[in-house]
């Protein structure tokens, strides 16, 4: 066995495109929920009225969250595919420009010029449409478009995320609602800002504090607004 062969590599780059989509959507479910939810509670709303809001955070949230990352995902992948089909074009019209694009390319990468014509030659005699995509334009399997994707992933996680503040409604006696959800969505946060971080192989400390601090300052301002609410009510 070869020390190539031998020598086994794991990146998370492949999950870039559903794990920001899965950080964004459970983060978004939670913070959103909880701090709709600490807002109601603090305007001295009753325990059915904290809890018909959080039901309706869900639902909505969910929804929205599916549809903007389809919607904005789409666009990525209509965009992809207008410079694609471009490439195609200009392949097709003018090869020999092509190929010294991409060779100018590989120098510009520390090639020099006869070894990056050498390159440009055997990866264009392969698949060109493939080597302009990932060279020129920045495309590849690793980072296209996938709405569906996205999309499903979003709601399910905002749902998922959603869900924590919610159950500490239902659990927590009604005059601790907004420190139960409080501190239940502060857990939360934390524990999915350490598993994002390990999911993508970055430093969980960082990754903790960030959603932390973020979250408790978006239930803060809630809490205030709603409070303030239910004093001029």
């Amino acid at each position: 066995m070869t020390r190539l062969k031998a020598h086994v590599e794991r990146h998370t780059i492949a999950r870039v495109g559903w794990l920001r989509a899965a950080v964004l959507g459970a983060n978004d479910g939670i913070v959103s929920t909880g701090s709709l939810i600490v807002g109601v509670a603090a305007s001295d709303a009753d325990k059915g009225g904290v809890l018909l809001a959080g039901v309706a955070a869900l639902v909505a949230g969910a929804m929205s969250m599916a549809a903007g990352e389809y919607v904005s995902v789409s666009s990525q992948a209509d965009n992809e595919r207008a410079n694609l089909a471009k490439e195609r074009r200009e392949l097709a019209e003018q090869p020999e420009f092509e190929h010294e694009e991409l060779a100018a390319i590989y120098v510009a990468r520390g090639l020099d010029r006869a070894l990056a014509h050498q390159v440009a030659d055997q990866l264009m005699a392969k698949d060109a449409l493939a080597a302009h995509a990932q060279d020129e334009l920045g495309i590849s399997d690793i980072s296209t478009a996938r709405p569906l994707q996205a999309a499903f992933t979003s709601a399910t996680t905002f749902s998922a995320g959603a869900a924590a503040p919610l159950l500490a409604v239902a659990l927590a006696p009604h005059a601790l609602v907004i420190p139960v959800v409080v501190g239940a969505s502060l857990v939360c946060l934390a524990v999915l800002g350490a598993l994002g971080a390990k999911a993508g192989d970055a430093p969980p400390l960082r990754s903790v504090l960030r959603v932390t601090f973020w979250g408790a300052l978006a239930m803060a301002i809630t809490a205030a607004v709603g409070h303030l609410a239910g004093a001029a009510v």
